[in-house]
């Protein structure tokens, strides 16, 4: 996944790009089926009745609704959400309509860390815990590939010449 050039510095280039993890689209999933099932089943049951067709545009309607709010609307926030590490910064933006952004220069990160659960193990993802010159620790959740996220950003902020800080595509991560 390529991040665009021109919010990148001149020596700059991405190490690693990411969106939440998938399971954070399981809940929209499931919600879409059992809206559309509800949806049909009130339209077979509204099959019968002398006013059906109206019956009928009300349910779409509601239905249509119900999947833009709560299928489309964490979808498009997913797709919209970046979590970048660069050779100089972590970057987090997220939103379309009120676009949100965080930029930590690596120079001002003091520890990293991560957090994950069994079942955050068994899916691949969990949450990177970052401490700056800020008041509290950042903490962003659903981070894929999280152990090695954190083992990029620590690279990154120890800086070793001898070490190969590179953008993911170029990195070799041992897998087949």
């Amino acid at each position: 996944m390529a991040y665009p050039d021109d919010l990148l510095g001149p020596s700059e280039h991405v190490v690693i790009h990411k969106h939440p993890h998938w399971k954070v689209l399981l809940l929209p999933a499931l919600v879409l089926l059992v809206v559309v099932g509800a949806a049909a089943a009130l339209a077979v049951w509204a099959a019968d009745l002398s006013w059906a067709s109206t019956a009928w545009l009300v349910i779409a309607a509601v239905a249509a609704v119900l999947v833009a709010w709560l299928v489309l609307t964490p979808v498009v926030r997913w797709r919209t959400t970046h979590f970048t590490i660069t050779s100089d910064r972590v970057m987090y933006r997220e939103g379309v309509l009120k676009r949100t952004g965080l930029v930590i220069p690596l120079t001002r990160v003091s520890s990293v860390r991560f957090e994950h659960g069994p079942l955050d193990r068994v899916l691949g993802c969990g949450t990177l815990i970052i401490e700056s010159a800020s008041d509290e620790p950042l903490e962003f959740d659903d981070i894929p590939d999280v152990e090695r996220a954190h083992s990029l950003l620590y690279r990154g902020i120890n800086d070793n010449p001898d070490d190969d800080f590179q953008p993911e595509d170029r990195v070799s991560d041992g897998r087949a």
